[in-house]
């Protein structure tokens, strides 16, 4: 009997965990999210050596406008691809366990990272605006890190320190300017790609 009442308790939490968190996150979407912000990142590295500019030089740079614009297009193309990358894993993983996917708690979930995310949307394009650049890297770091950490209520709990990791990072590379990319790098590649292999080896 005590066996049973075990089972039945387990299955209780597990049908308690899945009505109240968005679990068909699966970690390769971490994984290629990550691979494409290191990939756009390298990129970008190279973006500045074709146009003479050798970023880890120390020194304070002036960019034009037109090269600004160039960077926040290869920026929305990365984000373009990980969020692709995000849908089509997290549709496949659904589909494998049966799970429906737009729910009140998806919705919920959404909401608590978009609140952030919106925020730090429009704080960039003042900095942009105001030409202040060399925070806009610590910007969406720490950003999105409170994004995670708003939203980890709703789904698996491991993402907030995903998010605790983005915070501190965000918040080293602010006495660091200059170094954005790097940061950013890590933040978004590196980060994000230890993140999902560990969520996928846990969550399996």
């Amino acid at each position: 009997m005590d066996k049973k009442h075990q089972e039945d308790l387990s299955h209780i939490r597990s049908m308690m965990e899945r009505s109240s968190r968005f679990i068909s996150l699966s970690g390769l979407s971490g994984v290629f999210a990550g691979l494409t912000a290191l990939l756009g990142g390298v990129y970008v590295y190279f973006l500045f050596k074709d146009n003479g500019i050798n970023y880890f030089d120390g020194q304070a740079k002036l960019y034009s406008l037109d090269f600004v614009f160039e960077l926040l297009y290869v920026g929305i193309v990365i984000l373009f691809f990980a969020l692709f990358f995000g849908i089509v894993f997290t549709i496949r993983k659904s589909k494998k366990y049966g799970l429906p996917i737009w729910t009140s708690t998806t919705k919920n979930m959404l909401f608590n990272l978009a609140i952030p995310l919106i925020v730090g949307g429009v704080f960039c394009v003042a900095l942009l605006v105001y030409k202040m650049y060399v925070l806009i890297a610590p910007v969406t770091l720490l950003f999105y890190g409170l994004g995670l950490i708003n939203a980890e209520k709703y789904t698996f709990t491991d993402i907030k320190y995903l998010g605790f990791c983005e915070l501190i990072l965000g918040c080293i590379s602010l006495f660091y300017l200059g170094y954005g990319l790097l940061f950013w790098i890590l933040g978004f590649g590196i980060l994000h790609i230890v993140y999902g292999l560990l969520v996928f080896k846990k969550y399996k």
